[in-house]
Parts: C-alpha cells; sequence; structure tokens
C-alpha cells in the first residue's frame, strides 16, 4: 500500500478531488501555504494500492495545470516594481507528487 501527498494549487484542488472520487480513490484535504508566492495550496492525501498509484497521478497530471504568472524583477520586489516596470514571467502550478510506503493501515 502507498501513501500519497499531492500539493496543488488552491484553484485546482475541487476539480481534482472530484475527480479522484470519480475514479473511486478517497481523498483527503488539508489547507496549507508555501510554495514561491506563498499562495495557497492544498495537501491532498490518499491510500492506494500500489497498481493504483500511476491512476492517481494520471488524474493529477490531468487536473492541476501549470500557469504562467509576472512577478516584478530584481532583488527587492516591492522597490522593483515601482521604480523599474519590469516583470519576468515564471511558471507556477501543477502539483508536487510525494509517494510512501505504508507498513500498516487500519480503519476503525
Amino acid at each position: 500500500m502507498k501513501l500519497i501527498f499531492a500539493i496543488v494549487q488552491d484553484q485546482d484542488t475541487d476539480r481534482t478531488i472530484k475527480a479522484l472520487n470519480a475514479a473511486h480513490f478517497r481523498v483527503t484535504r488539508v489547507a496549507s501555504t508555501g510554495g514561491f508566492f506563498s499562495v495557497g495550496n492544498t495537501t491532498l492525501l490518499s491510500g492506494v494500492q500500489d497498481d493504483q498509484v500511476e491512476s492517481v497521478i494520471a488524474i493529477l497530471k490531468d487536473t492541476c495545470e501549470r500557469r504562467t504568472r509576472l512577478i516584478p524583477a530584481g532583488p527587492n520586489i516591492i522597490e522593483s516594481a515601482a521604480m523599474m516596470g519590469a516583470f519576468v514571467e515564471v511558471e507556477v502550478g501543477g502539483a508536487t507528487v510525494f509517494v510512501l510506503d505504508v507498513e500498516h493501515f487500519e480503519q476503525t
């Protein structure tokens, strides 16, 4: 058995959970923050059989979009935006996925 931790952007969370549930995977949602912009993320937890890991990852790839975002260029973001008006496009989103072995599972 495996435990999958998937960290997704908040805007992808509902769509991802619906897709996982439709495929008969149970999922637990935990609110979290962090990442490049310290924006709202959600950590999804799902316990699955070893042979189901690829199916879950495929759903995550389908539902968690990568996006581009403009950020101020320079070492000091506030001063750079106000003084230079220069921005850099960066890619954000998708899912960060960890798959761990589960030694014991019990549902009471």
